[in-house]
């Protein structure tokens, strides 16, 4: 058995950003971008009340005041979309709205709540300073200038920057295509008829709804038979996808083929096994031109190597960097720990907020890899490094926080 940092720096020595590909500004929620963001335009592309009010120069109102207000003549509106045609001269007001072109010859923008006007004039009750409550062209960003950076999973409010950016279309990385192949006789689809040794197949499901969350697009093959015509046929069905993901078969009983059918078809496997519980029985290679990562069948099991081995892989792939892991927190323990043995362990838990405001983790009596319930419930993971002495109730530890949804939220 090889450690978990080792097997990870195998596994992933062998994948690199996938090409990129154009597509149009909506459709890249959740797309991350091959090639960074540039400005078209300057925005706002003019000076812009930033206030509804009058565009004044500044020096004719100086000397307002409540008591003392200056008459100004009022020769027109500037509204948004609709500028006004002329120039402010001496003694000259136009009434202006939130986001309309400054003209030419206002220097300044007195609120409205300031002000008293009629048909012809107003009386303006405050004096201002130049530049008061306008934006300046350039305010937020010039054309030409970056606006969102290479390598950066795009939110919906960088959606929203690139509009303003008039950026129609982006160049973003392909999103990765992941075939995911379940595996035995003793599973059946939810919903279908179960026979009497059967269990629903819950890993599959699993793995492509990660694959979904994480940017990837997931192609489940369906459930081999514990065959190895089986095994090999439907295996056959990850050709031209960028990953290979099986789950169960990977151990050594008598009934696990997936490592002996495939080793028979020239596959080559850089893991055999990883020093870690859960999830000892994984294994990483190639099948022809697929990479291969073949996850133990325990469901557990399959869920924290899925998050330790195939979420890097599809963050590398789309242009992140894969050693951005789980988010780490330290938080109190709330039960002791025991000593740890020779495999890595990652101990299923929830995270919550002590007395004190400090967060607490509450490890879960039971640990077992079978039981699903528990590790839908749990909120992080207690990573313990082999031989890792015991913990006090009280003490310390780091924890991983399992928050894999959707990344474009």
């Amino acid at each position: 058995m090889i450690s978990v940092a080792e097997a990870r720096a195998r596994i992933l020595a062998a994948f690199s950003p996938l090409p990129a590909e154009t597509v149009a500004l909506p459709d890249g929620l959740g797309r991350v971008l091959a090639e960074p963001v540039s400005a078209r335009l300057t925005q706002p592309p003019f000076d812009a009340a930033a206030m509804d009010g009058w565009a004044v120069r500044a020096g004719d109102i100086a000397a307002a005041t409540v008591d003392a207000p200056v008459l100004l003549r009022r020769i027109g509106e500037s509204a948004a979309g609709h500028a006004f045609p002329g120039s402010v001269g001496r003694g000259e007001a136009v009434r202006i709205f939130t986001g309309a072109p400054v003209p030419d010859g206002a220097d300044a923008v007195v609120m409205q709540e300031d002000c008293s006007a009629d048909d012809a004039s107003v009386r303006v009750g405050r004096a201002v300073v130049a530049g008061r409550f306008i934006r300046q062209a350039g305010f937020d960003f010039a054309a030409g200038q970056e606006l969102l950076p290479k390598g950066r999973r795009l939110t919906a409010r960088d959606i929203a920057l690139a509009a303003g950016g008039n950026v129609p279309w982006l160049s973003v990385h392909r999103r990765p295509r992941i075939a995911i192949l379940a595996t035995g006789d003793e599973i059946a689809l939810p919903g279908d008829p179960l026979g009497p040794s059967q269990i629903v197949s819950t890993n599959a499901l699993g793995l492509c709804a990660l694959v979904a969350t994480q940017g990837g697009m997931a192609h489940n093959l369906g459930i081999a038979k514990d065959t190895a015509d089986s095994v090999a046929a439907m295996a056959a069905g990850a050709v031209g996808c960028d990953l290979l993901v099986t789950t169960g078969g990977a151990a050594h009983g008598d009934y696990d083929l997936v490592r002996d059918v495939l080793a028979d078809r020239g596959v080559t496997l850089d893991v055999q096994a990883v020093a870690m519980r859960p999830g000892k029985a994984l294994m990483f290679g190639r099948a022809g031109t697929v990479p291969l990562l073949g996850l133990p069948g325990n469901p557990v099991s399959t869920g924290v190597t899925a998050l330790l081995f195939l979420r890097p892989i599809l963050r590398l792939l789309q242009g992140l960097p894969a050693d951005e892991g789980l988010p780490a927190v330290r938080a109190r323990l709330t039960e002791p720990l025991r000593a740890n043995d020779h495999r890595e362990d990652y101990l299923r838990a929830t995270l919550s907020v002590g007395a004190d405001g400090m967060p607490v983790v509450t490890p879960f009596a039971r640990q077992d890899s079978a039981i699903t319930s528990l590790y839908a419930k749990a909120d992080c993971l207690i990573p313990r490094s082999p031989h890792a002495v015991a913990e006090a109730a009280g003490a310390m530890v780091t924890v991983l926080t399992l928050n894999e949804g959707a990344p474009c939220l």
